[in-house]
């Protein structure tokens, strides 16, 4: 039961190219948005498409298949857990960051 308290699964497009980044360490982090779409149909008949956007980071092996094979536009199906963080900025004001740290990834569509 444990490997359900924080999992969360995404299936979507990416909205950028990944950003990669290399860091000092040598450890490889792939950033991305990806963008999700639930359809539904109003009081009064009309379709809605509803998008909500999901910041999403990857790390190591996972981050150099992202940089490899995905682009704006990909589909992908994504698993990991929600963590949040908080920084300051130059102003001194604290802001939040909430984001998806995929631990597997399903490539979807064709390339």
């Amino acid at each position: 039961m444990n490997a359900l308290k924080n999992r969360v699964q995404l299936i979507g497009n990416l909205g950028n190219k990944p950003e990669i980044l290399v860091l000092e360490s040598g450890k490889k982090l792939a950033k991305f948005s990806l963008a999700t779409n639930e359809m539904y149909k109003n009081a009064q008949g009309q379709k809605i498409t509803d998008t909500q956007w999901h910041n999403i980071v990857a790390w190591n092996k996972t981050a150099e298949i992202i940089e490899m094979y995905l682009d704006k536009g990909s589909e992908v199906m994504i698993e990991g857990k929600l963590t949040s963080r908080s920084y300051e900025n130059p102003d001194g004001e604290k802001r939040y960051f909430t984001e998806v740290v995929c631990n597997e990834l399903l490539m979807l569509g064709n390339k």
